[in-house]
């Protein structure tokens, strides 16, 4: 383990072929730390590197990859989403933590120049190994991977999720065995509400505001969960004057132009066609200046993005609402928000409704133990991407409901299997 072991972010896990001594990544990303500075996996030497298995574009999975490209040249496979999405992300990421990466620019390029896009149901071999790539559920391009050793098979979750969403077709485990299944914990301890309720709910608390005067911000993560909402948004409000701003926008276009990998295409072109992108200061500043406007923006958890700009224009307005629709971490102004009515501590207190919704792109507790039931021939479960008490907790549900043993490794501890 790398990286994810017993907590959430920089996933990152090694396997070394016994019969050849290569090394096989899936997924190397990067998590940050309470003053947003990167926080890489452990290191590995890249001269054993065969190839990198990326599962998805959220940096937790993808960000630390360019890495390797400082001395090598692996292999990186994802599905063509992904590193399309991923190019978007981590250059960014280089915009704003530059100061703090090992790599730059011409890395992130020659990661590119050696990555394989494939599609989801593809299987890849490398050597003697075959890799299948299956659908995880969790944004659009997002993968698992299994992976064929000499007398077992590896099942990698990455991130999943299990039910339907406008923008991701469920996670399908139907016939999949595998004798080693790796997979993540993130919501071990809590279930969601389902997601007919928690979009009910939603579209009555917009229409509650509009009705009133009122405008609506909605913070939300720029790659899948902005797309989420106007999809949503196209579906249920068509009418409403819903505006869309930051990295969302292209996002927006990649996932039109990697149409297929799109559960409700339709509802993505349609929020497309009838909603508007914001294209310059003078447009942010005429919204926020009319009642009755949407405006879905970034950063979900309002760590700065356009969102920073919008909340400080609408948060002190009591009609006006501010529409949480990701999880917010502890130290983020999301999180002081919800708790303490306010951005940062000794902040003036924002006098607009504030509301969460449960939109997570995650599977819950009890789905994961639905997917351990559908796979077949378990020997081993190995939790990870989880806090230490979700983890456990989901391992000795597991072994009580299933009996199945379960390990939750560490980073820097290895396992033979």
């Amino acid at each position: 383990m790398l990286g994810a072991g017993k907590e959430v972010g920089r996933a990152a896990i090694l396997l070394t072929l016994e019969s050849s001594g290569e090394d096989i990544l899936l997924d190397y990303g990067i998590a940050f730390d309470d003053q947003d500075r990167p926080m890489f996996p452990l290191h590995i030497a890249p001269l054993k590197l065969r190839a990198v298995f990326i599962t998805h574009a959220h940096l937790d999975h993808i960000g630390a990859t360019p890495l390797f490209y400082v001395s090598v040249k692996p292999l990186t496979v994802a599905t063509k989403l992904t590193l399309a999405a991923g190019k978007i992300m981590i250059e960014d990421m280089i915009r704003l933590s530059g100061y703090y990466l090992p790599y730059e620019y011409p890395e992130l390029s020659i990661m590119l120049e050696n990555s394989k896009g494939v599609d989801i149901g593809e299987t890849v071999e490398i050597g003697d190994i075959q890799v299948d790539v299956l659908n995880a559920g969790h944004i659009p391009g997002s993968c698992m991977y299994r992976v064929h050793l000499k007398d077992k098979s590896v099942l990698y979750t990455g991130d999943i999720n299990t039910i339907d969403t406008k923008l991701v077709r469920s996670a399908d485990f139907t016939g999949i065995d595998a004798e080693i299944l790796i997979m993540e914990s993130t919501y071990g301890m809590f279930n969601h509400p389902p997601r007919s309720r928690v979009e009910e709910k939603f579209i009555e608390t917009l229409r509650m505001v509009l009705e009133d005067g009122g405008s609506i911000l909605i913070p939300s993560f720029s790659l899948g969960r902005a797309q989420e909402v106007l999809a949503l948004l196209a579906d249920r409000m068509p009418y409403a004057n819903v505006y869309y701003d930051g990295m969302a926008r292209e996002i927006m276009d990649i996932y039109l132009k990697y149409g297929e990998y799109i559960n409700r295409v339709d509802l993505l072109k349609k929020a497309y066609t009838i909603f508007d992108a914001i294209k310059d200061y003078h447009m942010r500043k005429k919204i926020c200046g009319e009642p009755g406007n949407i405006i879905v923006a970034p950063a979900g958890m309002l760590k700065g993005g356009p969102a920073a700009y919008y909340i400080k224009k609408l948060g002190f307005n009591p009609k006006n609402a501010i529409v949480l629709v990701s999880f917010q971490s502890s130290t983020t102004p999301g999180r002081k928000l919800l708790m303490d009515g306010v951005l940062e501590e000794g902040g003036s207190m924002v006098k607009a409704k504030v509301f969460w919704f449960d939109f997570s792109s995650h599977a819950g507790s009890d789905d994961l133990i639905k997917v351990v039931k559908s796979v077949k021939n378990i020997e081993k479960l190995m939790l990870i991407h989880g806090s230490e008490d979700s983890a456990y907790t989901i391992g000795y549900r597991v072994k009580e409901e299933l009996g199945v043993e379960f390990e939750v490794p560490s980073n820097g501890e290895t396992i033979t299997i």
